[in-house]
């Protein structure tokens, strides 16, 4: 382990702190938004691979993880999240696929749905995260920090949508707490951060109209333009929205015929991991809970004191899938 005891302490007092004072974030709307048209996807049907899933995951493949291994659980769990052998797998979210279409049957006919995070403009994810490693950026996206990402995975248990996924064997845990605190880092999009920034479209987006041209999918643009244009399209055309309300708002909207209400409920059916609940409160806007957090920073410091016996000890120290 290649940390001083003094580093240690100042990086275990640091994390109990955010623990404590947890991430000041205030709802708002970012810059921009996309919209995301179900009456014009068919899921690439055509190509061995959609085009918004391909562009992604070309576009994020330098970030992806490469876990070390062998990886091992960590206490008290006999369990680690490891996708490393399934980076090919693109019909799900995975830390090497963040973007899916999912496919659903209603009534005979079939929907495409692409998935991906959301962008709350209110994200649990990121007031909940004990280490501040989410955070929301002014262009409306949340973003994980992988380089303080402990894989707790508590911005999966509050997301609505249950969508950032664990890769186990990588992250700051290894160096820490690898026993005790943290199970691998938590990946997700984020909409092509540096290239939004930039005033760039998602590369989904630009693959999706290399495709279809100006019966595009996705139309991405500043956050007013683009919910205009939904609530347009949806008054016009006798199309359901989903995504301004729900979760408080998100910097997504999805377009649809077929109600949102009976998307859920066949994908319920289904038994998709990844449903459309259509009444999504924010957790978040319920008041923010300091005894909460005392608990978490005291469960923290437990780790903190085994850990530095251990490292005291000069033992070698073991770690926590897709469980396995």
């Amino acid at each position: 382990m290649n940390i001083s005891r003094r580093g240690f302490l100042a990086l275990s007092g640091a994390i109990c702190g955010s623990l404590i004072l947890g991430n000041d974030v205030e709802a708002r709307e970012g810059k921009y938004a996309m919209l995301v048209d179900l009456t014009k996807c068919d899921g690439c049907k055509d190509e061995p691979i959609p085009r918004c899933v391909k562009a992604c995951r070309d576009y994020n493949k330098e970030r992806f993880p490469e876990p070390e291994k062998p990886i091992q659980p960590y206490w008290p769990r006999k369990t680690y999240e490891d996708w490393s052998d399934k980076r090919g797998k693109i019909d799900t979210l995975t830390p090497y696929n963040w973007i899916f279409v999912q496919k659903v049957n209603i009534d005979g006919e079939e929907l495409y749905i692409p998935r991906r995070c959301m962008h709350c403009d209110n994200p649990p994810c990121v007031r909940e995260c004990p280490f501040g490693a989410l955070t929301k950026q002014p262009e409306g996206n949340s973003v994980i920090n992988d380089k303080l990402c402990f894989g707790g995975a508590k911005c999966r248990d509050v997301c609505p949508w249950h969508i950032p996924q664990r890769q186990a064997g990588v992250g700051i845990y290894l160096k820490i707490l690898p026993k005790y605190a943290g199970g691998g880092v938590m990946y997700k999009c984020d909409l092509c951060k540096d290239k939004i920034k930039k005033g760039e479209e998602p590369a989904c987006v630009v693959a999706c109209r290399e495709r279809l041209g100006q019966q595009a999918v996705f139309t991405f643009g500043e956050r007013k333009t683009i919910y205009e244009l939904a609530y347009r399209k949806a008054k016009e055309e006798g199309l359901y929205i989903y995504g301004d309300k729900q979760n408080g708002g998100t910097s997504t909207l999805y377009l649809s015929k077929i109600p949102f209400e009976k998307i859920d409920k066949a994908l319920k059916k289904n038994k998709e991991r990844f449903q459309m609940p259509v009444n999504v409160e924010n957790k978040i806007e319920s008041k923010f809970n300091p005894i909460g957090k005392l608990v978490l920073a005291s469960g923290f410091l437990s780790a903190a004191v085994a850990s530095i016996a251990a490292f005291s000890s000069k033992k070698p120290r073991k770690e926590e899938p897709n469980e396995k």
